[in-house]
């Protein structure tokens, strides 16, 4: 037995060895994929990024991974190029609230300072405001987790207020409807966004508030670092 141990063992770290080989190739190439993707998207050269149409394009969405929010510069470049194209709303995303802890230096990046107006500005409220001729609304992970809580908690409250003790408790039936009109309620149902683009390495919304994405088309951009924005 013991034999037979000593002579397997070179064999097993022979397997194990190009067994991580093969994990690494297989990383390596998808790593490739990916960017050489993201190469394609920023160039254009794919025909379903190269125009988009925005007869009935009235609310944009942007999700960008957090740390590509972090440059300001190709943020502000972003909603450069929107304004442009002729985009009216757009809602800006990061999952840890960089762009919205950094609101002032966008909107004091504007060409024209005069042009920027703020619409909405407390703690803990959605922060909207006038930018390059269009209506910038800035969220977060947060400001999604407080929304269905202030809704569920107003659900709550109407339900036990209206209740009628001679009817048997059977419990609460929310709807659709219901719950739209409950976010209305606390100030946090916002436009539904038409289309919705995604920076980043990831191919989810990273959390955006999804009772906002129910008719969305979701696209993914790649990196907003290697975008390159042209007219």
């Amino acid at each position: 037995m013991i034999e037979a141990s000593v002579i397997a063992s070179p064999f097993l770290g022979i397997f194990f060895c190009l067994l991580h080989v093969i994990v690494s190739l297989v990383r390596t190439w998808s790593y490739l994929v990916h960017q050489i993707q993201c190469l394609i998207i920023s160039s254009g050269l794919l025909p379903q990024y190269q125009d988009i149409n925005l007869d009935r394009l009235r609310h944009l969405a942007v999700v960008i991974d957090s740390e590509d929010a972090k440059n300001k510069s190709k943020v502000h470049q972003l909603l450069c190029w929107l304004s442009d194209i002729g985009v009216k709303y757009v809602i800006l995303y990061d999952i840890e609230g960089v762009i919205k802890k950094s609101d002032k230096a966008y909107k004091k990046s504007s060409a024209n300072p005069s042009e920027t107006k703020c619409l909405d500005f407390a703690p803990n409220m959605l922060l909207i405001f006038d930018m390059f001729g269009m209506t910038v609304e800035i969220i977060f992970y947060t400001d999604g987790k407080e929304a269905a809580a202030k809704g569920a908690n107003y659900l709550c409250s109407n339900y036990l207020k209206n209740q009628d003790d001679t009817l048997n408790k059977l419990g609460p039936k929310f709807t659709e409807p219901d719950i739209s009109s409950a976010l209305k309620a606390v100030g946090h149902d916002g436009p539904e966004p038409d289309l919705l683009l995604v920076y980043g390495p990831a191919r989810c919304h990273l959390g955006f508030p999804a009772w906002r994405l129910r008719y969305t088309e979701i696209v993914h951009m790649g990196p907003l670092t290697s975008m390159h924005l042209v007219l």
